[in-house]
């Protein structure tokens, strides 16, 4: 089974407002990057998208370590509370809806699909990969605005 390690990063100039989100696959030697927004959305759901993106594009199920500065998409996945929403029909534990139950939904099928280790690194902390993905985020909510 291949071994890929998926780098993402979201943003968002205003909350709404537009977003983009930076992706990077590795393998070896070899890296991929995507990239691309939308005219009004959450820094939310751009951190979910760049997973999203990262994980729709493998053409076969893989191990992939996932690495995000997003402790939203991190905790709900690896404390289960996302698949505990869907469980709950996209209700949380505080008997709220779970906000972007359609992208999770498409998260959670995607992860059924691969062998996926969420971890977490600090924003902005001079994170090689992560700093790359920022740059490929912020470029493209730019390009919405």
């Amino acid at each position: 089974m291949k071994h890929i390690k998926l780098y993402s990063d979201g943003a968002c100039r205003g909350n709404p407002g537009s977003g983009g989100y930076g992706t990077i696959l590795v393998f070896g030697e070899a890296e991929k990057s995507f990239s691309d927004g939308e005219a009004h959305t959450t820094n939310n759901r751009m951190e979910l998208m760049g997973v999203i993106v990262g994980l729709e594009a493998l053409t076969e199920p893989c191990r992939v370590d996932v690495y995000t500065d997003s402790k939203y998409v991190v905790d709900a996945v690896a404390k289960g509370w996302a698949v505990g929403w869907r469980q709950r029909g996209w209700i949380k534990a505080d008997k709220k809806p779970a906000l972007n139950s359609d992208l999770w939904e498409r998260l959670l099928n995607l992860i059924e699909q691969h062998q996926t280790t969420f971890h977490w690194v600090k924003g902005h902390a001079g994170h090689v990969y992560n700093e790359r993905c920022d740059v490929l985020a912020t470029q493209a909510a730019d390009r919405f605005r």
